[in-house]
């Protein structure tokens, strides 16, 4: 019988390299095809990826099934990896238009999923998703950036991630 991805998790937590192993071979390529559109750099997004199945084998024991899926956990920690590589680069500026540009991934039905629902966004909303989680922006640059309060940011944000989230159903498909 295969363990689900968070029993893997809870393995680790216990010093099991076969667990990081295991969860690394289902999640490696995935996380990588996110990495390159955020960073269009190999070397960065391996080096990346590979940063961030450490910071989860660090982080197992505080792992919580309650708040989050495996594969949701894992994809924070490889998203806020990326973001701090973005932020790390001294030119970290592309003009929306490239960070739109369609690329080749790993699951074309979850890429399609995602496009969808920031298509039902307004315009807005669409704009503070893609300068938050395409280009890295934190809360505070978006206030900068748009010119509105931070807290009104922050509310938009999460309005407009709630909205996804009901869009797709309220959770994530095919996590094993």
């Amino acid at each position: 019988m295969d363990l689900t991805d968070e029993d893997l998790i809870a393995q680790m937590a216990l010093g099991q390299q076969d667990a990081l192993r295991e969860l690394h071979r289902r999640y490696a390529p995935y996380l990588y095809g996110l990495g390159r559109r955020m960073l269009r750099d190999q070397d960065d997004t391996e080096n990346c990826v590979q940063d961030a199945f450490l910071n989860a084998w660090k982080a197992a024991g505080r792992f919580d099934r309650s708040l989050a899926s495996a594969k949701t956990w894992l994809v924070t920690i490889a998203h806020r990896r990326f973001l701090q590589a973005i932020r790390d680069r001294k030119d970290a500026s592309l003009p929306l238009e490239e960070w739109d540009a369609p690329t080749p991934a790993r699951d074309q039905e979850d890429v399609l999923m995602a496009q969808r629902a920031v298509e039902i966004l307004d315009d807005g909303e669409r704009r503070l998703i893609e300068l938050a989680y395409y280009q890295g922006h934190s809360h505070a640059e978006l206030a900068q950036l748009t010119g509105m309060p931070l807290g009104t940011v922050k509310t938009r944000l999460r309005t407009a991630l709630a909205r996804m989230k009901t869009h797709l159903g309220g959770g994530e498909r095919g996590e094993a």
